[in-house]
């Protein structure tokens, strides 16, 4: 399954393995039942998740249903009980949205909520991070995870989203990251698929963020919540749902 799996991630285009994960999912989901995890997004239990990574593999990482990772599980879990993301109005911009988010969120009638994406097939909005077709103060809340390590000019990208942004608004900016790195790892002149799986961990990454991650998002506006969601889990409920205790759940606002 872990070989199978990586060789699907590094070999198949995103917007094929999107279609093909949507036909596949059924039988997946029958062949992983049981009772040992629980995804929280649909509260469904499976006895395992699958294996999941670019390069080295992660065991139990990725629902079978909502295709959700770690990171996912957390981000539900917070807007779930330390948000009021599902009852008060809010006008929502996800950027790459994932699919489980996508279809659970376009469906709740307290958003009014906008996806957009350069390549997906599955977004309302095709747009360029880098030069969003959105007018200014437009979202209340702006959704980007996993996006601005693909970017050189990630500055700009992360100016975007605080020009569409509402004054007092608020989002999620998740990046793979890894924490003890002081500066960010990044070096531009690395243009082949392999040496930036070497390097960055996946064929398409430019960098590894490190903590000055948050500095940069200052440097646009943003203040930073450097949220260690999961740790405030139990040691049993990071089990059950499969998350990584040192993971960060970046929270941003735009306060002036």
């Amino acid at each position: 399954m872990k070989t199978l799996t990586k060789f699907l991630l590094n070999k198949i285009p995103r917007p094929l393995l999107i279609k093909a994960s949507i036909l596949a999912r059924p039988l997946i989901v029958l062949f992983f039942k049981g009772t040992q995890f629980t995804d929280p997004i649909d509260g469904k239990s499976y006895s395992k998740f699958l294996p999941y990574g670019y390069g080295k593999q992660r065991e139990n990482a990725l629902s079978p249903e909502t295709l959700s990772l770690e990171r996912h599980r957390q981000m539900w879990l917070y807007l779930q009980n330390d948000t009021d993301f599902f009852t008060k109005n809010y006008k929502v911009l996800h950027i790459a949205p994932e699919q489980e988010f996508l279809r659970k969120f376009k469906k709740m009638k307290n958003l009014d909520y906008i996806s957009a994406d350069l390549y997906s097939p599955i977004v309302d909005v095709k747009a360029d991070i880098l030069d969003l077709p959105l007018e200014n103060e437009s979202f209340d809340i702006v959704f980007c995870n996993h996006v601005l390590e693909h970017i050189e000019d990630d500055r700009k990208a992360m100016s975007e989203m605080f020009r569409v942004m509402k004054k007092g608004g608020w989002g999620i900016l998740q990046v793979p990251m890894k924490n003890s790195l002081e500066k960010s790892y990044e070096d531009f002149s690395i243009k082949d698929p392999k040496e930036r799986q070497k390097h960055f961990g996946q064929y398409d990454h430019v960098r590894w963020y490190g903590m000055d991650y948050f500095e940069r998002l200052n440097s646009v506006g943003f203040e930073v919540d450097i949220n260690f969601y999961s740790r405030t889990l139990s040691s049993e409920e990071r089990k059950k749902y499969s998350l990584m205790e040192n993971e960060i759940l970046p929270v941003v606002f735009k306060n002036s």
